[in-house]
């Protein structure tokens, strides 16, 4: 999380690590991590008679199932032994490098059950069991974000407060949709999840698909009224609009850009970093375009940005998370396939993202 609650003694202004940090050190990228829907029989992926799961650990994939095998992940300098797994219930794809992070001083963080996790389609059961699943697994090594909104607070309340017991680190609160409600109604929303909840939020305007947007005067109140309110990412796609909340706020909230054509330009009025899809594929690469930036190296980060877009228009060429899986599919990742009514992307589609993934540098299987 980028902040943690006013007169939280568990760190400065800027967490990392989830703990006190000295050096006020910004967190840049939270990749919105792609979990497996298997079908309408549950999450699990069936392989050789066994249920096999995946859970990110800090900038790569390692595996465990229900045979009580341990496997290992060596990651830059790092190395762990992951623990006996049981039957569970999710497949989460990479976050950042654990060089990278070595190597900036600017650590990322999963996000589980967003948009990209496909937590539209899971039932309240499997969501919930995804979230401890993946708490479980990281063990405090590296922070966790639990997608917890829905357009129903007493259920998104419910979920938040279930998410913050089971030890996540912070939540993400997209805004209501259908029913949307009014700006009294969203800061009424907020409000009541964040005060049960006592756990960092990150509030969550895509109006795109919700139907529904933040004001910035929204935001603004929230952010200097509701204690756990810390940060927000930002998917509308219009600059106009980060610029009147980060003016209405006045340094009150952090931002994140919610679209990874559009990370140097928010880092330019101040935000903090990306909410990102493109890091499920190219994990360094969107933590450099933060990190350069934050460096001062300006130009180094716009060339980055710049040089990733043709990928990131091919990782939106159909609705999200159809192209990030199919493209972690081409890696060889076997993130299975989606829940209707997302299917599976269309032939012509995945010869363009194949195409632009191999430009930009990555492997294919």
């Amino acid at each position: 999380m980028a902040r943690w609650p006013r007169g939280d003694k568990r760190c400065t202004r800027h967490a990392t690590g989830g703990s006190g940090d000295a050096t006020g050190a910004q967190r840049d990228v939270i990749p919105e991590v792609c979990a497996v829907a298997a079908g309408p029989g549950g999450l699990e992926r069936e392989r050789g008679g066994h249920a096999e799961s995946h859970v990110v650990d800090a900038g790569g994939l390692f595996a465990l199932d229900d045979r009580g095998e341990r496997p290992a992940l060596a990651t830059g300098n790092a190395r762990w032994e992951v623990g006996s797994g049981t039957r569970c219930c999710a497949l989460l794809t990479q976050a950042a490098s654990v060089k990278a992070r070595c190597i900036r001083k600017a650590p990322s963080e999963p996000l589980i059950c967003g948009t990209t996790g496909e937590s539209a389609t899971l039932t309240e059961e499997e969501h919930m069991r995804t979230i401890r699943f993946a708490i479980d697994k990281v063990n405090h090594r590296i922070p966790v974000v639990a997608g917890t909104g829905s357009n129903s607070t007493a259920t998104a309340t419910q979920m938040s407060k279930e998410a913050a017991e089971a030890g996540a680190d912070g939540i993400l609160l997209v805004t209501p949709y259908y029913n949307k409600g009014t700006q009294n109604g969203l800061i009424k929303h907020y409000t009541t999840i964040t005060e049960e909840a006592k756990v960092p939020a990150i509030l969550y305007n895509v109006p795109s698909r919700t139907g529904c947007s933040l004001a910035a005067s929204t935001v603004a109140y929230l952010a200097k009224n509701a204690e756990y309110v810390t940060a927000i990412k930002e998917a509308s796609g219009d600059i106009s609009h980060v610029a009147d909340i980060m003016y209405a706020c006045d340094g009150a909230i952090d931002l994140y850009s919610g679209n990874d054509d559009q990370i140097v330009p928010i880092l330019s009025l101040g935000g903090k970093g990306v909410i990102s899809v493109l890091s499920n594929v190219a994990p360094k690469e969107t933590h450099d375009i933060v990190a350069l930036f934050l460096e001062g190296k300006i130009k180094e980060s716009r060339e980055l940005q710049l040089k990733a877009l043709p990928l990131v228009h091919a990782l939106f060429s159909e609705v999200n998370p159809i192209p990030v899986k199919a493209a972690l599919n081409l890696m060889g990742k076997e993130v299975g396939p989606l829940r209707l009514p997302l299917t599976e992307m269309e032939a012509a589609h995945q010869e363009v993202l194949a195409e632009e993934m191999k430009k930009f540098g990555i492997k294919l299987a």
